[in-house]
């Protein structure tokens, strides 16, 4: 068996409950959709969270539902104030930074570029900064999106390596958040010893507690609780569908990489599903319904929509060959848990609860590189 081998099986053996118990993290966008599910798996992996964001944007948000405020230390604030930013971090002292917050709607950024811009540029230069400045600091995840790639919509997955482009603002946003990603890894973090740092890149999340606007899930559930059909713009669309705790499992295990050999793993990373979890718009607004039990569905176009991409998927083979990390649940787990989530709590289910019995759930499963190995 050679070294390589033994590092990924160490790896996918990973114990993560000691590996965090009582190391300090701070998350950046704790309030929002993947920020409150990675908030809450941290905290019940021992860690000590503190979460820095706005407050929360949407009524019925999973950070109020899981009542996070009680469960970790919480700061609102802005990631483009850097001072305030600094102190928090000269503050708390975290060992380990995961970078979400983010101005995170494609539809949102053709109606305010400039915030999404400053959001997701500035705020994540302001990150990187503090960074740089603060010593404590060992392990660094920095979000970004599957949307970060030149789109040619061909067939074939992304590569970490391949070209970086956006055209509507949401997504250029977020290619350049990359390419200052890139000048702080080259010109501060390489040299630096004990710190690892690494970009991540995922998309079309789903799972339950999502409440934003133009999302396909949560707009299916909205009219699902409303009784109103179901109405989609983009019917023909095809997206590699992936559970929220999917990508979140990878940025924790390439944090707990990165904190052991930092040279090793810095750089960047695609977390996505597997090539046969492409399925169109339409095809999972039907799933959904299926698995609600009742509902129906339209497609209605809109004339003049603003331009999004009908077809993007990313090549996981980095991460499958160097961290054995896998994903578990195949396209109607994903939804089945996604639905069953909104439904149950709908019904006067405890959102806590719930949550942590799917998170459980999904460590119970073995991932496909762990299976193989």
């Amino acid at each position: 068996m050679g070294p390589g081998r033994r590092c990924v099986e160490n790896l996918v053996n990973m114990n993560h409950d000691t590996a965090f118990r009582n190391k300090r993290v701070l998350i950046t966008g704790h309030t929002g959709f993947k920020g409150s599910w990675l908030s809450l798996w941290l905290h019940d992996l021992g860690a000590i969270v503190r979460g820095y964001a706005l407050a929360p944007e949407y009524r019925g948000n999973l950070y109020e539902l899981l009542g996070l405020e009680h469960l970790i230390e919480s700061e609102l604030g802005d990631i483009r104030d850097l001072d305030r930013l600094m102190r928090t971090i000269d503050e708390f002292r975290p060992e380990f930074i995961f970078h979400l917050a983010a101005q995170t709607l494609v539809r949102c950024s053709y109606e305010e570029p400039k915030r999404t811009f400053e959001t997701n540029i500035g705020g994540s230069v302001n990150v990187l900064e503090a960074v740089r400045r603060s010593p404590c600091v060992r392990s660094v995840v920095y979000v970004t999106s599957d949307k970060c790639y030149r789109n040619k919509e061909w067939v074939w997955g992304y590569r970490e390596t391949d070209e970086l482009g956006g055209r509507d603002p949401y997504s250029a946003s977020k290619a350049a958040a990359e390419v200052v990603f890139s000048a702080y890894l080259d010109s501060f973090f390489n040299d630096r010893g004990g710190l690892g740092v690494a970009s991540v890149r995922a998309g079309n999340v789903i799972g339950g507690g999502d409440r934003s606007p133009d999302r396909i899930v949560p707009d299916c559930i909205r009219s699902l609780e409303a009784e109103r059909p179901i109405i989609l713009r983009n019917p023909g669309a095809t997206r590699p569908w992936q559970h929220v705790l999917e990508p979140l499992s990878g940025y924790i295990h390439l944090a707990l990489a990165l904190h052991d050999e930092p040279k090793r793993f810095s750089g960047s990373w695609n977390f996505g599903p597997t090539p046969d979890a492409g399925y169109t718009v339409r095809h999972l607004a039907g799933k959904v319904v299926a698995v609600w039990g009742s509902g129906r569905v339209q497609c209605h176009s809109e004339a003049g929509m603003p331009h999004e991409a009908s077809l993007l998927n990313l090549d996981i083979s980095k991460a499958r060959a160097l961290l054995g990390w896998g994903p578990r649940w195949d396209f109607n787990d994903t939804v089945q848990n996604t639905v069953t989530w909104y439904k149950l709590v709908y019904n006067g289910h405890d959102a806590l609860t719930l949550s942590r019995r799917q998170i459980q759930q999904y460590e119970a499963v073995k991932s496909s590189v762990a299976t193989a190995l």
